[in-house]
């Protein structure tokens, strides 16, 4: 079950586990400065953090950028029983964090006996110029049905990683992909997916359901849902699009 809260956070039940995605939970009006980058947030999440509920984990696809971690965000972090992260990530916020290498894993037990398996994922955050710091995305997998995967890109760009995501992970069947194009002026080109690199990822990915967020709620994203429906409806796709509301729960 999926429930979206706002930007890229997302509780995710599964196999009986309630994992929540980049929390952030701040009001909108708020601007972060971030070296010579300010972000703007325009919409407030659609659950307060304190009508979340208990948390198993926390996957947190990087601690460094306020649109995936913001300051209520960061205080929800000890509520988890474990915070999933990168491994730099995880030294700066230390207490329940673990973190991980692209590729590494990290197995769950499940209230039902089975087990979740979750594998870190390249990301590249941008083009290669610029530093942006180290970026995972996550491959959700259980042993009761292992025919069946979840992706969440996290903040990247099309990339080869990604093709080697779907490569190892062919049996993805919810493809979560962090998407709006964002761009920041301090480098030339966007920061996350464009809606024509989500359609690369569909294409390869024909049994999957793809599901946008980060699209919406900060200014410095530039394709909103209209333009990310157009594109997919110009490719034929927009039948593979599942758009989440805010605050309602999908089961699939």
């Amino acid at each position: 079950r999926l429930t979206y809260i706002g930007t890229a956070t997302l509780l995710i039940e599964f196999a009986g586990v309630r994992l929540l995605t980049d929390p952030a939970f701040d009001p909108p009006g708020r601007t972060y400065g971030e070296g010579p980058v300010t972000l703007t947030k325009v919409a407030g999440p659609a659950i307060e953090a304190s009508a979340i509920g208990p948390l198993d984990v926390i996957l947190l696809t990087h601690d460094h950028h306020l649109d995936n971690l913001d300051v209520a965000g960061r205080k929800l972090l000890p509520s988890a029983a474990r915070v999933i992260t990168t491994a730099a990530g995880a030294q700066r916020l230390a207490g329940n964090a673990i973190g991980l290498e692209p590729w590494q894993t990290f197995t769950l037990s499940a209230p039902n006996g089975e087990t979740i398996t979750v594998t870190a994922t390249p990301a590249q955050h941008g083009p290669p110029v610029g530093e942006r710091g180290p970026v995972i995305g996550f491959v959700l997998t259980r042993s009761g049905d292992p025919g069946k995967a979840i992706y969440l890109s996290g903040d990247t760009v099309w990339f080869e990683g990604i093709e080697k995501v779907i490569d190892c992970f062919p049996n993805i069947r919810v493809a979560v992909l962090f998407m709006g194009a964002a761009h920041v002026p301090v480098l030339p080109t966007n920061i996350t997916f464009t809606a024509e690199e989500a359609i690369r990822v569909a294409r390869l990915l024909p049994g999957a359901a793809i599901v946008p967020v980060h699209y919406e709620g900060w200014k410095h994203f530039t394709e909103s849902r209209p333009q990310i429906a157009q594109s997919f409806a110009a490719a034929g796709l927009e039948n593979r699009l599942l758009w989440l509301a805010p605050g309602k729960s999908v089961s699939l």
